[in-house]
């Protein structure tokens, strides 16, 4: 019963415009970390060094949609959950097509 209310609720709420807004600014801080992480790895010698790369950035980034749906749920933003589900399948589509061409 609680599951259905739950649905209910997510699909009746109204989400705040400011909400899109929001994650353009969370983007920030994962662009930080990145540049540091970028200037940090790049003079060590690592086999497969591009590929340490891509699996950092991605995992920046599927931690900040997991958050993200975290966030919706909470918030009974249905779309701000699909939104960020479909985020994570980018992340994991792009890695997989990495490592499929690699």
């Amino acid at each position: 019963m609680d599951g259905e209310s739950k649905l209910h609720r997510m699909l009746k709420t109204r989400r705040d415009p400011r909400e899109v807004q929001d994650w353009i600014f969370s983007l920030t801080p994962l662009g930080v970390a990145f540049v540091f992480f970028f200037f940090l790895i790049m003079p060590m010698d690592i086999p497969d060094k591009r590929l340490v790369m891509v699996l950092g950035v991605a995992a920046g980034f599927a931690g900040l949609q997991s958050y993200w749906i975290f966030r919706g749920w909470r918030k009974n933003h249905a779309s701000t959950v699909l939104l960020g589900v479909m985020g994570l399948g980018l992340v994991m589509g792009l890695v997989w097509l990495y490592l499929s061409l690699v």
